[in-house]
């Protein structure tokens, strides 16, 4: 595959459990990411998302399983994968590991778990995360746990005293906190407990499309002050009634009048999405979306920054250990 002279760090995908379920592996598969299409990129770093509920799939029944065993399992899986393909990947911590993996001509592949239930919402097990790999957790995903309630279920009701000292902890850590998924009181907890960054690894603007997955105006404005970014999500579901290239530039257009320049990140939600903007099928399109843009008469400065940079930063500062 030619290589382009782009950057790209995505922050989120689903390939490793998309993976669990079907089998396959991720040098080459027929999902939205695999290891040789993000080759296409000069230097490629990719958050894999851990994730899952012991509930019946269409593809494999996991109603037998425990969250530890779903973790463990998915968590095996990525470490044979990444020592497997160990030609084309590193595993990475942080920045420092992600620019050695870059130096080596290597992608860079970084953990994060959707759901904290994955974890049983428990500091042990969130400490034990930490130690394994995994530099980036929701706190939940669609259902309500210990920890707070979510967009889906429950919307009113904010981080319990336990998801308090959950994100706290992820902070010490560093570890990045991402509130997609999160209920908006949620969202304020987070930012009320956090002092540095934290994240919104798949989420679109709500004033673009009013769907409660999406951020508001103010939400998007607090992750400014705190130093985050804002990973666009291509499921066409939280793009728009029409799910185009210009729909999701239409996004970032509006973050970028919020002042967004150093927060709009990609999160492309690839493999955990059933739709994406027409022209996409995959990360090897996502050039696509760099070339709409510069015909947009975006610099290709602000366009290396959202594509690459700001992501990087904001990775750099909080994974340190």
């Amino acid at each position: 595959m030619e290589q382009y002279a782009i950057d790209l760090f995505d922050g989120h995908c689903d390939a490793v459990f998309l993976r669990y379920l079907s089998g396959g592996g991720l040098r080459r598969n027929d999902g939205h990411v695999d290891l040789e299409r993000m080759g296409k990129y000069r230097r490629c770093a990719q958050f894999f998302a851990l994730f899952g509920e012991p509930e019946p799939t269409p593809v494999r029944d996991l109603s037998g399983k425990t969250h530890r065993e779903l973790f463990l399992e998915e968590y095996a899986l990525f470490e044979r994968e990444m020592a497997a393909n160990a030609d084309l990947a590193a595993f990475c911590r942080t920045g420092a590991e992600a620019e050695a993996a870059f130096r080596s001509g290597r992608r860079a592949a970084f953990l994060s778990v959707e759901g904290a239930e994955l974890l049983d919402c428990s500091l042990e097990r969130l400490e034990e995360a930490h130690a394994m790999g995994v530099r980036a957790v929701n706190p939940t995903w669609n259902h309500v746990n210990a920890l707070s309630g979510t967009n889906a279920e429950e919307p009113e009701r904010g981080l319990t005293h336990q998801g308090r000292a959950f994100v706290r902890k992820m902070e010490r850590l560093g570890m990045l906190v991402d509130v997609s998924h999160l209920s908006d009181p949620g969202f304020w907890d987070v930012a009320e407990e956090l002092s540095g960054p934290f994240f919104a690894s798949h989420s679109n603007a709500r004033a673009v499309f009013s769907h409660p997955r999406n951020l508001t105006d103010e939400q998007f404005t607090a992750i400014i002050d705190h130093n985050g970014v804002v990973g666009l999500n291509l499921y066409a579901n939280f793009l728009g009634e029409r799910a185009d290239l210009d729909t999701a530039i239409a996004h970032l257009e509006h973050w970028l009048e919020l002042g967004g320049e150093r927060t709009v990140a990609l999160g492309g939600d690839l493999d955990g999405c059933s739709s994406l903007p027409e022209g996409i099928t995959g990360i090897q399109d996502l050039d696509r979306l760099w070339e709409r843009l510069l015909q947009r008469n975006y610099s290709e400065a602000l366009v290396r920054a959202l594509f690459f940079e700001n992501l990087m930063r904001v990775v750099s500062e909080v994974c340190t250990m």
